[in-house]
């Protein structure tokens, strides 16, 4: 370890032992066991159009510091841009601790300024000695926490609807396929802050177009025909694609609040291409559309109660949805109150929902290999809950690592354990491998049969390909440089021998930047793995492309029209759920 990373060590934890005596509130309310390392360097910029709201600045409070108008607007863009990620919008805590005013005002002005700057073991980033805020920055977000949280507008059917544009209708649209692209083997590559999303053939490795979308696009998905993309920005503005004309293109738009990261279409027979539902982190909402317009027609509030405390929470953000293959439902899965919403959307008159308790701070996840069973990370509680989508109940809640971050998970065959899904995790090196079969392998489901050691922490990415002998783990968070340019690989049928490491940002080969390394995916085959090389806005970035069985460079894709390439999604995997 270096001089410097030793001393930055030492100093966040001599700093977070006496800021914890000073102000125990906070820690106090911490979500169970927080991440000590790199989870806290997941920090999303995004609320675009919630930092600019009008929100009214709340009235100032004896012996409370105050803010000028013009303060307070600086002071709400950056923590929407910085800390509501973790914190919440009205900063109830989720990933990172409550900051609201009862606990930031016993603290103190400067106990908070400290903290800002200098971070802390249980996962804070060094704000300050980052250099990612200045010094009268940090004393202006301290202020800022120390005051009540500005509440930011609802967003309702009238303000969908008149967001909503429907550019090509159905009608209009072609009849068949009208271009010579192998759709199977297209790509939708999330271009992150440019606000656009790159299609890219799998076959020659060329853009086919660039489409301007939201601001930093979270997922893309597929309608079950495969003819159509939904993209989502964190500015919750979703664009519909129709793949099947000429020139792909947007058919229709809509925005369903002010920012969010979850969109997913049905997938039961008889259903395909009809219903589309989004959520938002704010309003926490969700709203069911039709498939092929987005026309908004029912929303649905996940204010409620938390599974754990059942205490009232007023901003349960949905965190992701999967479309139900065994019933006409989609799982919404929703942060802060940990509960799995299982919505019927065969008849929204008289709308059915079937709530399971699962645990709090619901992430990301994807289903088994059958397609029977969702696995989605509960990553605050080191959990990760299975759900039985043909019986609609809870099959378990399974310990994991420290901040668990799947992705999709991966699926494989275990040389002795039989299937199972695989997550890696923010917060450590685990890689746990959890049983899924409980017909043929039921002393082994729904358990962690094998944990597997990474890198590091800082993953955001696990990925594999049923046919292939490879399981790739991503560490673009991870705080050391080698960790988060390189990928680990490991063999399926030997998962006893160490791990090899491929330095993906080094055979890119674009000069200076963080070059975080992120997101496998596979092409449709099978036969290759990209992975983004995600380089700032001003800075070149690229996506490599390597023989998954020879584990060597293929291609580097650097079309300088690839700015901040993040998620990247095979239309064939995506629509199919193959992962």
């Amino acid at each position: 370890m270096s001089k410097q990373k030793l001393f930055r060590g030492v100093m966040a934890g001599a700093l977070f032992a006496g800021f914890t005596l000073a102000g125990a509130a906070l820690a106090a309310d911490a979500p169970a066991n927080p991440s000590s390392d790199p989870a806290a360097k997941y920090q999303q910029k995004g609320g675009e159009d919630i930092k600019n709201a009008n929100m009214e600045q709340p009235g100032a409070k004896p012996g409370v510091p105050t803010l000028t108008p013009a303060e307070f607007e600086k002071a709400k863009q950056i923590y929407f841009e910085r800390c509501a990620g973790c914190h919440g919008v009205l900063r109830k805590g989720a990933t990172g601790v409550p900051l609201t005013p009862d606990k930031t005002r016993e603290v103190g002005l400067d106990g908070l300024k400290a903290f800002i700057t200098y971070g802390s073991p249980a996962g804070m980033p060094n704000w300050g000695t980052s250099g990612q805020l200045t010094e009268d920055e940090v004393d202006l977000m301290a202020r800022y926490v120390m005051n009540d949280p500005p509440q930011p507008p609802e967003f309702g059917m009238k303000e969908m609807k008149e967001t909503w544009k429907v550019i090509v209708p159905p009608e209009a649209r072609p009849k068949k396929k009208e271009n010579d692209l192998d759709l199977d083997n297209v790509f939708s590559v999330t271009l992150r802050d440019a606000g656009q999303i790159a299609l890219i053939d799998g076959n020659s490795k060329k853009i086919i177009k660039v489409i301007k979308t939201g601001y930093a696009v979270h997922i893309s998905r597929m309608s079950a025909s495969g003819r159509y993309l939904y993209v989502i920005g964190r500015d919750a503005k979703i664009d519909l694609i129709d793949l099947w004309m000429k020139e792909p293109d947007v058919v229709a738009e809509i925005k369903i609040g002010l920012e969010a990261r979850s969109v997913e279409t049905s997938k039961m027979k008889g259903w395909e291409d009809k219903v589309a539902i989004a959520g938002s982190y704010w309003p926490p909402q969700f709203v069911i559309m039709k498939g092929d317009t987005l026309e908004p027609e029912k929303i649905v509030s996940t204010r409620g109660m938390t599974v754990d405390t059942q205490d009232f929470h007023p901003e349960p953000r949905v965190a992701s949805i999967v479309a139900s293959h065994f019933h006409p439902e989609f799982l919404v899965n929703v942060k802060e109150t940990g509960k799995i919403m299982m919505v019927d959307y065969s008849d929204l008159q008289n709308l059915k929902t079937t709530t399971i308790d699962a645990a709090r701070f619901l992430h990301d996840g994807g289903f088994d290999s059958t397609g029977r069973y969702m696995l989605v990370a509960a990553n605050a509680s080191n959990k990760v809950a299975v759900v039985d989508t043909k019986t609609d109940k809870l099959a378990a809640l399974v310990d994991v690592g420290v901040k668990p971050h799947p992705g999709r998970g991966a699926n494989f065959i275990h040389p002795k354990f039989g299937p199972v899904w695989a997550t890696s995790d923010l917060g450590d090196d685990n890689i746990s491998l959890i049983g899924t079969d409980p017909e043929h392998h039921k002393q082994y489901a729904w358990k962690v049969v094998e944990t597997l050691h990474g890198q590091g922490g800082g993953s955001l990415f696990i990925k594999t390909n049923p046919k292939s002998k490879n399981l790739w783990v991503d560490t673009p968070l991870n705080p050391d440089s080698d960790m988060s340019q390189s990928v680990a690989v490991f063999d399926i049928d030997h998962l006893d021998k160490p791990f090899d490491v491929i330095k993906v940002a080094e055979m890119a080969n674009l000069g200076d930047g963080p070059k975080r390394v992120v997101q496998g995916e596979y092409n449709k085959d099978g036969t290759e793995i990209w992975f983004s090389v995600w380089n700032g806005k001003e800075q070149k970035s690229a996506i490599v492309v390597l023989d998954d069985k020879t584990r060597k460079l293929k291609a580097v894709i650097d079309d300088p029209r690839i700015v901040t390439p993040t998620g990247k999604f095979n239309v064939h995997n995506t629509q199919h759920d193959i992962y």
